[in-house]
């Protein structure tokens, strides 16, 4: 790696709080100051999918893709207790927990500052966010948190396969609905954005890179690029909802306290099971990143086709958005700087 990478990274890493505010504020000012141009890139979606941010996640996430040695997936089966505990959190804990939490906080802990019209459709949005566990970003906190790439990238792919499965039952169930309309464009597209379509390039691009030899060289210079769409995606998820946070703080606040609440307790039982399970730390990091990590684009598109855009579920599925990448960001530091005590058995 240059010496310019490698300032670059330890810079970044060096101060990655201090930039990821920064990133957040500055989208809450280009939000309020340069509405139509934020209007015009939050337009540009399909499905509920920005793909502008989508662009972004892919050079995110190419890089740990084009880590992974395809030949070798079958040696994820090592890794089972690791798959185990990561589907029992995403299925059994999460979305029943912040049922828990959505109650508690809703109904009683803010009644008094909430609209009462809008309790139940705030409650609905905290749940269907619960239940929609993250495909795309899970692949960078795994990367920044040193994670095995092929046990990520097989865990992400089962929990797909059984979110199109089990998604719309536990919805259904939690709140009470018989019938739940699934946005399956955005189901599929997403699946085939950020799974399907960056796997084969990123397995056909390794075959180039490793015939012709320069594999370590191409991931060194796509570090800092990879790191700064992530800074660059912050900016826009904010400047999306820069009104609104300016519009609505202390109801954004309120709903943020149980996302961010069973983001540290989801991701804390998933990492102590594992290490009760002697499950290795490169795998106990991610699958306590992708017990605690939403699926924000299924559940804001959910919310929508539920409730409607302007109700209080979307706005709920929104302040997951705002509160995924910071509070994420804060857990992978947490499990990196907790490896010794890990490991320690």
């Amino acid at each position: 790696m240059s010496n310019h990478s490698q300032t670059s990274m330890s810079i970044f890493a060096r101060y990655l709080t201090l930039w990821v505010f920064l990133s957040m504020l500055a989208g809450i000012v280009l939000g309020n100051t340069a509405p139509i141009l934020i209007q015009t890139l939050a337009a540009f979606e399909i499905a509920h999918i920005n793909l502008t941010v989508a662009i972004l996640i892919w050079i995110m996430i190419l890089p740990m893709l084009l880590k992974i040695d395809y030949s070798a997936l079958h040696k994820v089966w090592a890794h089972r207790n690791g798959i185990m505990v990561t589907v029992g959190i995403n299925w059994l804990v999460k979305p029943f927990s912040m049922a828990l939490l959505g109650w508690f906080f809703i109904y009683h802990v803010f009644s008094d500052y909430l609209d009462p019209t809008q309790w139940d459709s705030y409650y609905a949005g905290l749940v269907i966010l619960a239940a929609a566990p993250c495909t795309a970003m899970v692949f960078v906190w795994s990367k920044l948190s040193g994670g095995d790439a092929q046990f990520t990238l097989s865990q992400v792919a089962l929990n797909d396969m059984i979110m199109v499965i089990v998604f719309a039952p536990i919805v259904g169930l939690l709140l009470g609905i018989a019938s739940i309309q699934i946005p399956w464009n955005t189901l599929l597209l997403s699946v085939l954005l950020y799974i399907i379509v960056p796997v084969l390039v990123a397995y056909f691009w390794r075959r180039y890179l490793l015939k012709q030899k320069c594999l370590e060289s191409v991931l060194q210079r796509l570090d800092p690029y990879s790191m700064a769409a992530l800074l660059l995606m912050i900016v826009l998820l904010f400047g999306f909802q820069g009104k609104q946070i300016l519009a609505q703080p202390l109801v954004i606040l309120m709903l943020a306290i149980p996302i961010i609440i069973q983001v540290y307790f989801t991701s804390s039982l998933a990492y102590l099971l594992n290490k009760r399970l002697g499950v290795a730390h490169c795998v106990a990091a991610p699958s306590a990143l992708i017990g605690a990590s939403n699926f924000f684009e299924l559940a804001v598109a959910t919310a929508i086709a539920l409730f409607g855009f302007e109700s209080g579920a979307a706005l709920a599925t929104v302040v997951g958005v705002l509160v995924e990448v910071p509070v994420m960001l804060s857990v992978v530091a947490i499990v990196k700087r907790s490896k010794n005590w890990y490991e320690r058995g």
